[in-house]
């Protein structure tokens, strides 16, 4: 009796790890069955990040920071001034500029006021001429006259040379007024092209005018969209060049996935598909998404400088290909997701 209780209690202890054993085994095989079963019915990539719009803000005037309204990682909204650059010496550049345009503008009516003298001219040589026309039609038939007198001998020479006298005085007179209204005529013209001249002086005066109202305004620097500022690259009393990058502004108002697959994948991603997304930082949060575009070529062919395997040993590398996917109802992750967050992307197939 004492021999069979002993080895009851054995044989228990002995059954115990085997069933602990077994069910380990058991889970572990059922875990393996569900991945490899997950394997062959989805396509997955941990290559993948969140991508937002990255606006710069640039500088399109070059001066000095007079002052920064904003600081690293603010929130910003469309239209809010941002940072201004001191303007005084442009101020003054404008200044000048419209003194000469009102300058210009003066030159105009003055322009105008000689043509006006000039066609009153023009008017007061025109009616000499027709005085003179008359005062020589006049002589010219007194001396037609008086040769028909001088050859009746009603008349004496001296009558008749006194008559021909009076008639080349005319004509000479003629021939002179006549000059004075085509004189008179050119001038005029003149003074018309000269108004014309000056009239295109100032509209280019104007235009340049125009020009430097837009760099004084551009000297205050507004935000272009909506999102936050990420790190600032400038300090008050900073000289900025033209062109120089300030900010960039993270439009949070349009976010999405790319997701870069093995070449090997894609017989298997279609457009229009549902996909699961993990984002790294939030474990527990279930994303959906939706494949929009498949780019027609890898990500090596936008790189700076494209392999090209005609220069070198050749070792063939999978290649990816980026995949664009919609966020289903991304506005629910505004606030969690953040550009370049590291995501893992599944396509059931």
């Amino acid at each position: 009796m004492d021999t069979e209780s002993r080895e009851e209690p054995k044989r228990g202890t002995k059954i115990l790890p085997r069933i602990i054993i077994s069910t380990v085994v058991v889970v572990a095989l059922i875990f393996l069955a569900k991945e490899v079963w997950y394997a062959f019915h989805h396509e997955e990539t941990d290559n993948a990040q969140v991508e937002m719009r990255l606006v710069p803000i640039l500088s399109r005037v070059s001066g000095y920071v007079d002052k920064i309204y904003v600081d690293d990682y603010s929130n910003i909204t469309k239209g809010q001034l941002l940072m201004v650059v001191d303007s005084t010496e442009l101020d003054l550049q404008l200044q000048e500029m419209q003194a000469d345009f009102n300058q210009s503008l003066s030159d105009i009516e003055n322009a105008k006021a000689s043509i006006i003298n000039a066609e009153a001219s023009l008017a007061f040589v025109k009616g000499n001429l027709e005085v003179t026309r008359l005062r020589q039609s006049k002589s010219q038939n007194d001396l037609n006259r008086d040769n028909k007198l001088f050859a009746g001998n009603a008349i004496t020479q001296r009558q008749l040379d006194d008559s021909q006298s009076a008639a080349d005085v005319t004509a000479k007179q003629l021939d002179a007024s006549q000059m004075d209204v085509k004189v008179a005529e050119t001038r005029l013209e003149v003074l018309r092209s000269l108004v014309g001249k000056a009239q295109a002086q100032a509209d280019l005066k104007r235009a340049r005018i125009g020009q430097q109202k837009l760099k004084v305004s551009y000297c205050r620097i507004y935000a272009i969209a909506d999102g936050k500022l990420g790190k600032r690259n400038v300090d008050e009393g900073q000289f900025i060049q033209s062109g120089t990058p300030l900010f960039t502004i993270v439009n949070n108002q349009s976010q999405w996935i790319v997701a870069n697959f093995k070449e090997n994948q894609l017989k298997n991603i279609r457009v229009g598909q549902v996909v699961k997304i993990s984002i790294d930082g939030y474990p527990k949060l279930n994303v959906e998404g939706k494949v929009i575009s498949l780019s027609e070529a890898t990500g090596a062919r936008f790189s700076l400088l494209p392999p090209d395997n005609a220069t070198g040993n050749f070792v063939k590398v999978t290649q990816r290909v980026p995949v664009r996917i919609e966020i289903l109802e991304a506005d629910k992750y505004k606030g969690i997701l953040r550009a370049g967050m590291s995501v893992v992307v599944s396509v059931p197939i």
